[in-house]
């Protein structure tokens, strides 16, 4: 039988150690925060895989930095909501009474990919405890970024985003883009948008007993996101680096000036 080996860009496979190496390369310094958006897949063929990723950036940030990465668990909502895939209107009730609740600890990531799912269960690790939108960050920082994560609203002001932005930190893509880059939805609440709001619900935790808690929050839309990052990344070029971590294509953007950016180009571009 002929041996089929994966496809990558690198001779040799990707470890902890020349994972360290891309990252600092790239600009990731210790004592710097950092929210990441990482796809496994795109890095080559990782020695430990997800582990090997988290243990890398960790390395490199140190214990005076902080590592971010979203965990959202975008299921646990109101279930006339639901449309990845929708459910039937006779199960509404059932879905309702059921649903577990949100535990910052236990409850799995949704869509954010292997990184951030291995990330979220790390020593040392704390996470937001929002429902659907929570975050998890590691580091000098993670009680600041994690902490008082506004129910409603949830990646406006009161969100671990605006947190990031106080901290002056960057937004790594590793084999990821703009498309999926959390960090514009801060700039969506900021921007003087005539959005409109939503009522929102997710089973949580209140004083030890489940319940079906609502909140207000706006309607959010990633469809130009990509449009939006093509236009900073030309009228920016001194806003981001660019490089190869692994096998993937990496960027490290500076997220003050990708959301200060956006606030505008927002404004600009949308009805």
């Amino acid at each position: 039988m002929t041996e089929t080996l994966p496809e990558t860009r690198t001779d040799e496979p990707v470890t902890v150690e020349s994972l360290a190496r891309d990252l600092g390369s790239l600009g990731v310094a210790a004592g710097g925060t950092v929210l990441v958006h990482g796809s496994l897949s795109s890095l080559g063929w990782v020695a430990g895989g997800a582990p090997a990723v988290v243990d890398a950036l960790l390395r490199v940030v140190g214990e005076d930095g902080t590592a971010v990465m979203p965990t959202h668990s975008p299921g646990n909502m109101e279930p006339s909501r639901m449309e990845h895939p929708p459910v039937l209107e006779s199960w509404y009730d059932t879905i309702r009474e059921t649903m577990p609740p949100y535990r910052p600890e236990l409850t799995p990531t949704q869509g954010m990919g292997a990184i951030a799912e291995c990330f979220r269960s790390y020593p040392g690790v704390r996470r937001s405890d929002h429902p659907q939108h929570s975050f998890a960050a590691w580091g000098a920082d993670a009680g600041f970024v994690t902490e008082d994560h506004s129910l409603s609203y949830s990646l406006g002001e009161g969100s671990p985003l605006a947190r990031v932005y106080d901290l002056e930190g960057d937004v790594l893509f590793l084999g990821t883009t703009h498309a999926t880059n959390t960090s514009l939805h801060l700039a969506e609440y900021r921007a003087d948008l005539d959005a409109p709001t939503m009522d929102c619900a997710s089973a949580m935790l209140v004083d030890g007993d489940r319940e079906l808690v609502e909140w207000e929050d706006r309607h959010i839309d990633d469809s130009d996101f990509p449009d939006c990052g093509t236009d900073f990344e030309r009228e920016r070029p001194d806003a981001f680096e660019t490089g190869q971590v692994g096998a993937a294509d990496a960027k490290l953007i500076d997220q003050r000036a990708l959301i200060d950016f956006a606030v505008d180009w927002f404004e600009a571009n949308r009805d």
